[in-house]
């Protein structure tokens, strides 16, 4: 079975958009992780941790919002 370039085109949307669950797993974990440890060297309460967590979480999303954005916009160019 030969794909077109436009079944082509979708497929690798779905796979890079399916990727950005991981990627903002990935992103939450790192910066939990450092704002742990900014918090036990500044003996701070979980400012750092959950700061740097929700910012995360807002700039991967907000990622997200765009590349799946952008995304559409070339499928309905095709």
């Amino acid at each position: 079975m030969k794909l077109t370039r436009k079944e082509t085109t979708q497929y690798a949307n779905i796979l890079k958009l399916s990727s950005w669950g991981f990627a903002i797993v990935f992103a939450s974990f790192l910066f939990l992780y450092l704002g742990y440890k900014i918090d036990d060297l500044l003996h701070t309460a979980p400012s750092f941790t959950f700061g740097l967590f929700v910012l995360a979480l807002f700039m991967s999303i907000g990622r997200l919002y765009q590349d799946a954005w952008n995304a559409m916009k070339q499928a309905k160019k095709c």
